[in-house]
C-alpha cells in the first residue's frame, strides 16, 4: 500500500459519502476552492486533491465529476503560480 491509497481506505464510508456530498452541493469554482481551503486546513486526510484521485481510483466518484473538481482545483494552482 502507498501512502496516496491511505486517505480513502482510512476513511469510514460515512465520511467518504460526506466529502462527496460537500462537493457535489458546491455549485461554483469558488466554492469548492473555498471547500479545499477548508479542507485542507481542517482535516488530516491530505490534500483534496489526493482524496478526490483515490475516490476515482476506487470508482467512489465518476470520471466527470473528478474531472470537473480537479480541472477547477488544477486551474487555480496554475493561475497562482503565473501571478
Amino acid at each position: 500500500m502507498t501512502t496516496t491509497q491511505r486517505p480513502v481506505e482510512s476513511m469510514s464510508r460515512g465520511v467518504r459519502d460526506a466529502i462527496v456530498d460537500q462537493l457535489r452541493a458546491c455549485k461554483t469554482p469558488e466554492e469548492i476552492l473555498h471547500f479545499e481551503t477548508w479542507f485542507n486546513s481542517e482535516t488530516n486526510s491530505g490534500p483534496l486533491y489526493e482524496v478526490i484521485c483515490d475516490f476515482l481510483r476506487t470508482r467512489s466518484i465518476s470520471r466527470g465529476l473528478a474531472a470537473k473538481w480537479l480541472g477547477i482545483l488544477l486551474n487555480d494552482r496554475d493561475r497562482k503560480l503565473k501571478a
